[in-house]
């Protein structure tokens, strides 16, 4: 054989540096490979896995660029109503490390970048322009986190220029002096001793408008950016636009302002947030006032609340409508206006320690022109009864409209009767939970259908209820009902009745109680509520297909898990065919009935 020479030629050289190049690539192939595979892990476990969210809680689905936006609001969208701390708390809560990742890793470990926006995976926050809104409820750090009130800048003609013309919000009297001390209207003596040293003022009954929006200035809560807000008020004094014109003006001239109004808020860019469904008003009337069916100028009142704009707002009146889903009952105004909570406290102890001579009370006057009104029969029922106080409203007798008067008899009886006035409520219940006397309602319209946000839902807690039918048929009488209540039964329920007074008056608007939610506090807080599940619904993608307007007066009722069916108070609103009718009956002469019981008080 012949034996390889030690040195290789050119050949062989070339044959094993092909060898040496193959072998190269091999590896690099196997280390790119791994690199892949290292690189798909890492992803997986580190970029996903810390990208994981709690599908329980949608609001925390925010993008990068949301969080970019989340910062103080500017002056360019001030409103006159501004919060009164300068300095607003930043509403977005910081991620902590339990919704950071649901991965633990060593302490030493090098921070990982910011995760990147959510991909196709997760619904985009630009769907629901409202979730800036909704992440205030998670920062347990911003004592406002959900509650924040964004309050829009009317043109002066929807509510100021209404009070320097205040000779003309009624026919009948100079409401000049009920505007003043912020519609509170003029301070109350206390010559008698009925009231309070002060706190006490003549105030109007249907002086809501002014007396919410000057409460609205002293909100905790407001913010000039309206993005952050969980509700929008629109001050618009819709009670007193109306009274002006309600007699010898056309439908024109009634209906200018509410579709000025709504012009005006449908341009603006919180408008097409949610469509208006997170705005509200007030109005300190009756709901008959602003729905007008027909368009006849023979008609009453204006159509307010049958605009479709107006449809989707909230609208607070002091008497609802039990088959329309867009007005919810407030309280009437009562005398006392309490300016810090020691107010309320000392009187709600007077209350208490009063001897009660009387059994019950009726302060009204006959309705000879309603053949359904129950008002004559308890009328003379009380002038037959040894146990019954009677203060006549007819006959142009003044002490029923003295305020002094008609509390001095109520803090005398253990119940007073509260019947339908010219339409379902009257001023005079909540004069008389004020001072302390269980009332008793003759229709649940009164009271449990209108106050739900209020008053309890369990009605005996706080009053007595005796259907009509009850007194037209003479089943019962009224002193034989009453006296069937243990002595300690009333004292159980006096309590009660004691114990809402706060969630029922409205605070001096000057001021703020330290500790006590009032009537306005309880109702802003309702409207929050109110919007806050429908934006929640509308992520979820709940609907109300099954919703009835008609029934509207039911489902305030209802307890949790709860559906709609028959109520045992179905025959106090069931309405006729061509319902119509009772609705066009309602909404005007109910109202008229209504002005012309202002009339004899201002006569």
């Amino acid at each position: 054989m012949r034996r390889r020479s030690p040195t290789s030629s050119p050949a062989e050289n070339m044959e094993k540096g092909a060898a040496k190049n193959h072998r190269s690539r091999i590896c690099m192939l196997a280390s790119l490979s791994a690199f892949f595979w290292l690189l798909l892990l890492y992803f997986h476990f580190v970029v996903l896995g810390g990208n994981t969210v709690d599908d329980s809680s949608l609001v925390d689905r925010i993008s990068a660029s949301s969080e970019s936006m989340n910062t103080h609001p500017s002056d360019s969208q001030s409103t006159p109503i501004s919060r009164r701390n300068n300095a607003q708390p930043d509403p977005v809560s910081p991620r902590t490390d339990a919704q950071s990742t649901p991965m633990s890793r060593p302490s030493n470990a090098r921070p990982m970048p910011a995760n990147p926006p959510p991909t196709i995976t997760e619904p985009k926050a630009e769907n629901f322009p409202f979730l800036r809104a909704l992440r205030t409820i998670e920062n347990k750090s911003d004592p406002c986190g959900g509650r924040y009130i964004y309050v829009h800048d009317l043109p002066p003609r929807f509510n100021e220029d209404m009070l320097k013309e205040c000779k003309s919000l009624n026919i009948w009297a100079n409401m000049c002096k009920f505007t003043t001390n912020c519609g509170l209207g003029p301070p109350l003596e206390n010559v008698e001793g009925v009231f309070s040293d002060s706190g006490w003022y003549a105030t109007n009954q249907f002086a809501v408008d002014l007396i919410f929006t000057n409460r609205m200035k002293q909100y905790e809560c407001l913010t000039r950016d309206s993005s952050l807000a969980a509700a929008i008020f629109v001050p618009f004094y819709a009670g007193f636009d109306i009274a002006r014109y309600l007699w010898g003006y056309n439908m024109s001239t009634r209906d200018a302002a509410s579709l000025a109004l709504v012009d005006w808020l449908m341009k603006k860019p919180e408008w097409s947030i949610m469509g208006g469904k997170d705005h509200f008003l007030v109005a300190g009337r009756i709901t008959w006032d602003f729905r007008r069916l027909s368009d006849e100028d023979s008609d009453w009142g204006n159509k307010l609340l049958f605009l479709p704009a107006a449809k989707n707002m909230s609208m607070l009146v002091v008497e609802s409508s039990p088959w329309n889903a867009n007005d919810f009952g407030i309280p009437y105004p009562t005398y006392f206006h309490p300016a810090k909570d020691a107010d309320v406290f000392i009187w709600q102890d007077r209350m208490r320690k009063l001897e009660r001579k009387w059994l019950f009370s009726f302060a009204g006057a006959p309705r000879p022109g309603n053949p359904k009104s129950i008002r004559g029969q308890i009328i003379n029922e009380c002038k037959k009864s040894n146990v019954c106080k009677l203060l006549e409203c007819d006959l142009g007798e003044s002490k029923c409209h003295s305020p002094s008067s008609i509390m001095k008899m109520f803090q005398s009886s253990l119940f007073c009767l509260q019947p339908q006035g010219d339409s379902y409520t009257r001023r005079s219940a909540f004069d008389s939970i004020l001072a302390g006397c269980i009332p008793v309602f003759f229709h649940p319209g009164s009271a449990y259908t209108q106050y739900t946000w209020h008053l309890p839902k369990n009605y005996s807690k706080y009053s007595v209820f005796i259907p009509e039918d009850d007194i037209r048929k003479r089943n019962i009488t009224i002193e034989q009902r009453l006296s069937q209540i243990s002595p300690e039964e009333v004292k159980i329920m006096r309590e009660e009745v004691i114990s809402l007074i706060p969630r029922l008056i409205y605070a001096d608007p000057r001021s703020k109680l330290e500790t006590l939610k009032d009537a306005f506090d309880v109702a802003v807080q309702a409207v929050i509520n109110k919007v806050t599940k429908m934006r929640r619904d509308i992520i979820d993608g709940r609907t109300d297909d099954d919703f009835i307007e008609e029934l509207s007066w039911k489902y305030a009722l209802l307890e949790e898990g709860q559906y709609v069916g028959l109520h045992e108070w179905d025959p106090f609103f069931s309405k006729p065919k061509g319902g119509n009718v009772e609705s066009k009956d309602l909404s005007a002469e109910a109202a008229k009935n209504s002005w012309k019981s202002e009339q004899r008080i201002h006569s």
